[in-house]
């Protein structure tokens, strides 16, 4: 396990997307053991998540840049 002193802010992020958004919006179901998945091109991440329950998916693009 990473410290918040050596953790990118990405993982950071993702880290928040693990302890706040896990609860579904369109079934209500909370997926207390689960995570959000991350991939990245080097330009795009995309973090994702499915629900277990009714397996809607959500999503979160980031888009990265030297803009």
């Amino acid at each position: 396990m990473t410290s918040d002193e050596t953790s990118s802010a990405l993982e950071k992020l993702r880290d928040y997307y693990d302890h706040e958004e896990l609860v579904c919006p369109d079934c209500g179901y909370e997926d207390e053991g689960g995570s959000w998945d991350s991939e990245t091109d080097g330009e795009v991440v995309e973090y994702t998540h499915e629900c277990p329950e009714c397996g809607a998916v959500r999503e979160h693009t980031l888009e990265i840049g030297d803009e």
